[in-house]
């Protein structure tokens, strides 16, 4: 029933979120690549420890430019433009990097779907956002998230079969689809109202809404919120402005804080460096795998229990995987002897050759998992979500273009100085920092982060403008 009644609306969220997918494939392209060159023939591509540190994290300064680009391009040529432009640096860099022939190409290649990653993630919330039904908004929210799981879990189980050169080729093939499918689709209705064209508005909602639904209460519903909606920068000194500003914003630093870009860019590598038992390639994948099993587990959940008890759950599980992955490397480090990452990297021993098989072994494989799956099952998806829901519509573009810069540049300094500090103190060091932060996130969850459960964007808005609990369910 529900397929149905929706489905034009999940077809135009399907094309839209196949840019999150890419987005997903290219982040972790590192992790099964880093190991393949260090391995491989050709010395033009094998890194040193500084240069793979950039290769990691240059994506992240991308994505912190291409978010920035977003929150211009959203309000001049409308979400869904924004997001068909994003293909075009993907395109290209996908293609330099299969075709790379030394370090700057692979470099600039990065670069490239970084900024578009960047895009994606700045535009197709928002997209989503407005144009989902509020019954499905819960879970058509956490889609975006849902596909960037999926498009990691693609490369790195394509990883295990393509060489890395035919990985980024394949890369190419979700964008295009992308593209072609988005010319097909409407545009946010609130963007055409935002513009003035009334009718395009009415017709953008009959289209996902069916001609039998009541989309024209929806609509002037929209256009109220719309024009009660002036921002001029002295509003931004308003508790209803600044306080749904500040709460995205700190989220999505400690969204980044909790370590997940590192530990996902370098997946392959950190378990080539907790001389694990099984093959490191094929842990990142069962990894890979688990993510997303927590993010659909997540998504089901968003709308029953509440966007606080996920968040809490997730600070929870995050803490006690990352300590007991602290207190493994720790005490691991004097018995396996001290591999640097490089040539942690080069001496990749099969299952058969290697050390035998020792229980003890799967703690960073399972802490990994628990790590990655308290991650996406609240903090990924929810993060998102709540910025989506909470910030007012008026300061939305700028807000969200904002946070989007923040979370990249955490990010980026995170995975630059991720390897640098496993080389300086070893690996527990970084665990154990990502530890205390899940421990800070409990807490700002507690104090600061508003429950939107079932609530109208209206309603959310209502909340920060008046300060009292959601009051249209009262009267």
């Amino acid at each position: 029933l529900l397929t149905l009644k929706h489905g034009k609306l999940f077809l135009a969220v399907f094309s839209a979120v196949l840019g999150n997918f890419n987005f997903g494939f290219a982040l972790v392209f590192p992790s099964p690549v880093i190991p393949q060159l260090q391995k491989g023939e050709d010395p033009r591509l094998q890194m040193d420890i500084h240069q793979i540190s950039w290769f990691g994290s240059i994506f992240t300064l991308g994505a912190a430019l291409g978010g920035v680009s977003a929150m211009v391009l959203n309000d001049r040529v409308g979400r869904k433009i924004s997001i068909m432009l994003s293909g075009v640096p993907s395109v290209v860099g996908l293609l330099v990097m299969g075709a790379a022939q030394n370090f700057w190409m692979l470099l600039w290649g990065r670069f490239l779907t970084g900024i578009a990653g960047g895009i994606t993630a700045g535009s197709i919330p928002v997209y989503v956002s407005e144009i989902s039904h509020p019954s499905v908004r819960g879970a058509l929210g956490s889609c975006p998230q849902i596909t960037a799981v999926f498009g990691s879990l693609a490369l790195y189980a394509f990883g295990l079969v393509l060489p890395w050169r035919w990985l980024a080729v394949a890369g190419e093939i979700p964008v295009i689809i992308m593209m072609i499918l988005l010319c097909f689709m409407p545009t946010s209705p609130r963007y055409h109202i935002m513009k003035g064209n009334r009718a395009r508005a009415v017709k953008s909602l009959e289209w996902l809404r069916g001609p039998n639904s009541d989309y024209l209460t929806e609509f002037n519903k929209i256009e109220r919120s719309i024009n009660s909606q002036g921002v001029q920068w002295s509003d931004l000194k308003t508790r209803s402005y600044y306080k749904p500003i500040l709460i995205s914003v700190v989220m999505r630093f400690l969204q980044q804080m909790t370590g997940i870009t590192p530990i996902l860019v370098y997946l392959e590598p950190i378990f080539h460096m907790t001389a694990i038992s099984l093959e490191p390639k094929y842990d990142a994948a069962l990894v890979g795998a688990v993510r997303l099993m927590s993010v659909a587990i997540a998504a089901s959940l968003m709308d029953k229990a509440g966007r606080k008890a996920l968040l809490f759950t997730s600070g929870f599980l995050m803490y006690i995987a990352m300590l007991s992955m602290t207190m493994y490397t720790h005490k691991t480090q004097c018995n396996h002897g001290n591999l640097t990452v490089t040539e942690g990297l080069k001496s990749t021993y099969g299952g058969l050759t290697g050390p035998a098989f020792d229980p003890i072994t799967l703690i960073p494989l399972i802490s990994a998992m628990v790590i990655i799956f308290g991650y996406a099952m609240g903090w990924g998806p929810i993060t998102w979500l709540l910025m989506s829901e909470i910030l007012p519509l008026g300061a939305r573009g700028v807000a969200s273009g904002l946070c989007v810069g923040v979370s990249w540049i955490t990010a980026f300094v995170l995975t630059q100085l991720f390897m640098h500090v496993v080389e300086a103190y070893g690996l527990f060091a970084p665990f154990l920092f990502f530890s205390v932060v899940s421990v800070v996130n409990i807490i700002f969850t507690a104090k600061c982060v508003p429950e939107t459960k079932g609530r109208t964007l209206e309603e959310i808005e209502n909340f920060f403008r008046t300060g009292r609990t959601f009051t249209i369910l009262d009267s």
